[in-house]
């Protein structure tokens, strides 16, 4: 009888024992997926901050931009700023009238065939400033004493002023460029500048011209041709 009780206890201890290590393993298996569990779920660095590393310093040079009163563009100009290439200067009022010692005067056709338009080139070539006023005043024929008038509409909003080395122009219409119309031949003109002192002889471009006394005009002296402006 004491021998059944003592197995029985020895029994029951064991049972004791199996039970409480497989609950000692459940419960450590639960931790662990517990723990495991945040970590594989976590984002990675990058990707939580919701930019990369490129995109984070990005950002960063926009605040440094940002602090500094703005982003530089280069290239770009403060209101104002004289753009290159003007022929304009500070002292411009006070410049000089332009004579004919101070500039080369030449002519080239505008365009191709039938020839109705000239271009004056009148270019800078002393070492001083000097200023062109009103338009050129030429005569194409000895018959015709008169200037050529000019185009009201061409004239510029303040007198060209040209800087050594610097051009000015003025469109001229010789014709209308009809078969029917009665021209003369010129091959050689003169051009006179206003407040300018004596004519300058211009040799005609090419063969020679065919003016048409009825028909021909001038504009005034402009840094550039405009279109509108120069358009007769």
């Amino acid at each position: 009888m004491s021998t059944f009780r003592q197995r029985t206890t020895f029994l029951a201890a064991a049972s004791t024992a199996v039970l409480a290590l497989a609950l000692t393993a459940c419960g450590g298996d639960a931790s662990g997926a517990r723990a495991a569990g945040p970590a594989a779920n976590d984002p990675a660095p990058a990707a939580a901050s919701g930019r990369t590393a490129k995109q984070a310093d990005a950002a960063k040079q926009a605040d440094a931009a940002r602090n500094t009163g703005g982003s530089h563009h280069p290239g770009a100009t403060s209101p104002g700023a004289t753009s290159p290439g003007t022929a304009k200067t500070a002292g411009s009022a006070s410049a000089p009238v332009c004579t004919t010692k101070d500039v080369a005067v030449s002519a080239a056709y505008l365009n191709g065939p039938p020839y109705t338009h000239l271009v004056l080139t009148a270019k800078n070539t002393s070492g001083h400033s000097c200023r062109l006023t009103g338009y050129p005043e030429i005569q194409f024929l000895e018959s015709h004493r008169e200037n050529v008038p000019p185009v009201a509409k061409s004239k510029p909003a303040t007198p060209v002023v040209l800087t050594p080395g610097a051009p000015a122009y003025a469109l001229v219409r010789l014709s209308n460029g009809g078969v029917d119309e009665d021209t003369e031949p010129v091959t050689a003109f003169s051009v006179t500048l206003e407040g300018g002192g004596r004519p300058a002889t211009v040799q005609a471009p090419g063969a020679g011209l065919a003016v048409d006394p009825a028909k021909w005009a001038t504009g005034y002296w402009t840094y550039e041709l405009r279109n509108g402006a120069d358009d007769f």
